[in-house]
């Protein structure tokens, strides 16, 4: 698994700025007909003069022993012949695994051009589209297996169908797009970590009578995709894969998750980079914030505010920025001052605002930030707002719940697990023991939804289960996941029930392969989350959103494994009994 970023670390060093890069790696023999596609040169610098093909890696060694150079110095020959000297490059030695991903990851099309019918599969084909290269290919089976819509297939030695096929890529910026995108979702699922899911779900099947159960590894804490993703202004909106994508902006939501996320790292890790990250996202909450004390949304890369800023309900942007700056001010031990003074003005500017939420979830969220502003202080109108807040819950849950339906809504939506962890964050705050008895029936109900076939699947976004009508599948995304787990654990701290723990290992495992694909869904190699699991695949971007979410749920874990962390709940629950 490689991070698939377009632009390699040593640029500078291959000296292939402002150069069309074509590539073929591997030991050199003749079975590879490099000539094949030395032959197609010609043709395709007509178009494309800036093209410079790559023959990557030194003779195979048995060939060197019994022909010497015999066939690299041939193709040295037709390289003089065709008058390809600046467009044909030889790099005739052994490459470190990261110097290859970087001549890979600056390749244009990669070119395979073996000769040989029988040539069942190739490690270099594998690489190639592994780095997300389009690939051009004689067709033997691996090629035919792997490159629908990731390549184009061309007949053994022929070199004009090559070239047609490499002018026609070139030519077509956006084919060529599609296809990196669909060669990455074509090799995908071979990972390491993948193939070692498969192997242990084949031995499962063939031992049908007793039960094995798949053992995760917790992976380290990575922050640097959230590095990766965060600029002096905040943190970008979405990724082209790995690659943050700064034309799509800004969001609060991001912002305010993203300060919770790495507040919480600094208390469990007290990581003093975290200071520098975390002062960016508060900036940027206190950025949008209006006059009035509500929260506007959507800001371009170049720190305008969009108009659709206008058009939207912002109700939920608006409670989590509440839940974020609530949560930050109780770090009174861990911040400074001046952080905590700046965090508190916008508070208190902010939350008497949510009086006004119609949002069942912007009400959930104001709640979970009073709860935690509250921690420390005795503000009574903190208090009013938070059962003001929870006694709409209640409403809601009266006039829609039933003996089979024991919801706030006529429907599951996105983050439904926020919504009962409210009600006990509001039974905690005052007392309220109708509070604690909604919090538990609802959350018992969406558990049962949610946990099946020793899985969670989460509520689908292709469509929202309906009151007395069938659940959809697929469309998981991280972020219900980890809002599950959020609320997992608070219910586990409160009421110190086994099975929350066990379930919040199930729904952490989700990331880890744990689901329908049985396919990871945290990349490892670049410390960022996939956007969401469909049916047939794993997006494999790797936006702000499910970034975050998989860090607030792998630090949970890092949170129930340290011994001499003693969280906040758990001081609140001791009091209230």
């Amino acid at each position: 698994m490689v991070t698939s970023d377009e632009t390699p670390s040593n640029k500078s060093k291959i000296h292939l700025a402002d150069r069309i890069v074509l590539s073929t790696f591997g030991l050199l023999s003749e079975g590879k007909s490099i000539e094949t596609a030395i032959e197609a040169m010609p043709k395709i610098i007509e178009r494309f003069p800036n093209v410079i093909y790559l023959i990557i890696g030194k003779t195979h060694p048995e060939v060197l022993k019994r022909d010497g150079e015999k066939y690299r110095n041939s193709l040295y020959e037709k390289v003089h012949e065709l008058g390809l000297q600046n467009n044909v490059r030889f790099i005739n030695r052994y490459l470190s695994l990261p110097e290859l991903m970087d001549y890979l990851q600056r390749t244009k099309i990669y070119l395979f051009t073996s000769k040989d019918p029988n040539q069942a599969v190739s490690g270099t084909l594998a690489y190639a589209l592994a780095c997300g290269c389009p690939v051009i290919s004689t067709p033997i089976p691996h090629a035919k297996e792997l490159l629908d819509g990731a390549g184009i297939n061309f007949d053994f030695q022929n070199s004009e169908q090559l070239a047609e096929a490499t002018i026609k890529l070139l030519f077509d910026p956006k084919l060529l797009k599609e296809m990196r995108l669909n060669a990455l979702h074509a090799i995908s699922s071979t990972s390491w970590q993948n193939a070692a899911i498969a192997h242990i779900e084949l031995t499962k099947s063939s031992l049908a009578k007793r039960k094995v159960e798949l053992k995760y590894e917790l992976p380290k804490i990575s922050l640097d995709h959230i590095k990766r993703l965060t600029t002096s202004d905040g943190m970008i909106q979405f990724s082209q894969i790995a690659s943050p994508d700064l034309d799509s902006g800004y969001t609060l939501d991001d912002n305010a998750r993203a300060l919770i996320a790495v507040s919480k790292h600094y208390e469990l890790t007290g990581d003093v980079a975290d200071l520098e990250l975390i002062t960016t996202y508060l900036d940027f909450i206190i950025f949008c914030q209006q006059e009035d004390g509500t929260f506007l949304n959507y800001v371009d890369k170049d720190g305008n505010f969009f108009l659709k800023n206008q058009d939207e309900n912002l109700e939920d942007s608006n409670g989590r920025a509440i839940w974020a700056l609530g949560e930050f001010c109780s770090y009174q031990h861990l911040f400074s001052e001046k952080l905590l003074n700046v965090a508190t003005i916008a508070f208190e500017k902010a939350f008497m605002k949510s009086t006004d939420f119609l949002s069942p979830r912007a009400m959930a969220f104001a709640i979970k930030g009073l709860y935690f502003y509250n921690l420390d202080k005795d503000n009574k109108i903190s208090k009013v707002i938070i059962t003001q807040l929870a006694d709409n819950l209640v409403s809601k849950f009266r006039g829609v719940s039933d003996k089979n339906w024991k919801w706030f809504e006529n429907y599951l939506t996105y983050a439904n697990s926020l919504l009962p962890e409210a009600m006990l964050y509001a039974s905690l705050s005052t007392g309220s023991l109708l509070y604690r008895k909604i919090a538990l029936t609802s959350f018992s109900f969406l558990l049962s939804i949610i946990f099946r076939d020793n899985q969670i699947k989460v509520i689908s976004n292709q469509g929202w289960h309906h009151k007395n009508k069938s659940a959809n599948d697929f469309g998981e995304q991280p972020i219900d996941v980890t809002y599950t787990i959020l609320a997992l654990n608070t219910f586990y701290k409160s009421f110190k029930d086994e099975d929350y723990l066990e379930k919040i290992e199930t729904a952490f495992n989700w990331f880890l392969g744990k689901n329908h694909l049985h396919q990871i869904v945290y990349n490892p190699a670049t410390g960022g989350c996939y956007d969401g699991l469909e049916e047939t695949h794993v997006n494999l971007n790797q936006g702000a959103e499910s970034t975050v979410s998989y860090l607030m749920a792998r630090l949970v874990f890092e949170e129930i494994q340290n011994p001499k962390f003693t969280t906040k709940l758990t001081d609140s629950v001791l009091e209230a009994n």
